[in-house]
């Protein structure tokens, strides 16, 4: 007589998962196999995410790749290797994107809010500062600034509002004029001419007026026609509406002379 081997046929009943091993002649114990459980005739894959997470981060993606295998993401907003995940402040970089001039504020994952500090206005992204600040912060501007600056000129860094315009830089840098106005004494009356109080004038405003007394004392005569504003017939405005806290830049191609 031979002993009957329980697992020779079929797995012996076990399921496809298990192990079919032989006890006694004729009897067998079924054993699921690794990362699967049950009582072997039966035996269902483990899904490792079901307990704990899988073990992985709370604020990380437990993943199942197998039985009882997985694998750990971290969420987006959150950076690590998945068992350990760490919260990414989006205004430690780069001020989160807003302006310089802004306080970045994390407020939930992958947000954050921009506003300007105080002394700024804008949407925090963009930030500007009195007019006078931003005539500095601008190449086209910058020259004017200096000319301000060396003259000591300081009516623009008042609560205004004021209504600036411009000579773009390279105009001022370029008229021989500028070199004959500083030797007389007279180029703080000619940047004053420049200069407008207690208005603060946008683009769509200037195409209603025809005249505007500037801080000099002169009037400016302002004309619209073609979709062009032009100011004593000669200098036109080809920027405009840089607004700051206390007042507007435009920028025009020709020095005023009052």
């Amino acid at each position: 007589c031979s002993a009957i081997d329980a697992c020779e046929s079929s797995n012996g009943g076990c399921s496809a998962k298990a192990e079919c091993r032989r006890t006694t002649p004729g009897n067998r114990a079924c054993v699921c196999n690794a990362g699967y459980t049950g009582d072997g005739i039966v035996c269902i894959e483990i899904n490792p995410c079901l307990v704990n997470n899988g073990g992985c981060d709370r604020n990380a993606e437990c993943t199942q790749t197998g039985p009882n295998q997985a694998v750990c993401n971290c969420l987006k907003g959150y950076s690590g290797d998945g068992k350990t995940c760490t919260y990414i402040s989006l205004c430690s970089q780069n001020n989160g994107g807003c302006s310089e001039f802004a306080i970045c504020n994390d407020t939930e994952l992958t947000e954050r809010t921009c506003t300007c500090k105080p002394n700024y206005i804008g949407d925090g992204f963009k930030c500007r500062g009195n007019i006078f600040q931003e005539l500095l912060r601008n190449s086209n501007t910058s020259r004017f600034y200096f000319h301000l600056e060396a003259l000591s000129i300081r009516d623009i860094t008042g609560p205004g509002p004021f209504t600036v315009f411009v000579p773009r830089t390279d105009v001022l840098n370029s008229d021989p004029r500028v070199k004959d106005w500083i030797a007389k004494g007279v180029m703080a009356q000619v940047l004053r001419y420049h200069m407008v109080g207690c208005a603060n004038l946008l683009y769509k405003d200037l195409t209603a007026i025809t005249n505007i007394t500037s801080l000099h004392g002169d009037l400016i005569h302002i004309s619209y026609s073609q979709n062009s504003l032009v100011l004593n017939d000669k200098a036109e405005i080809i920027l405009s509406d840089a607004v700051g806290t206390n007042g507007v830049i435009h920028v025009i191609n020709q020095i005023l002379v009052p």
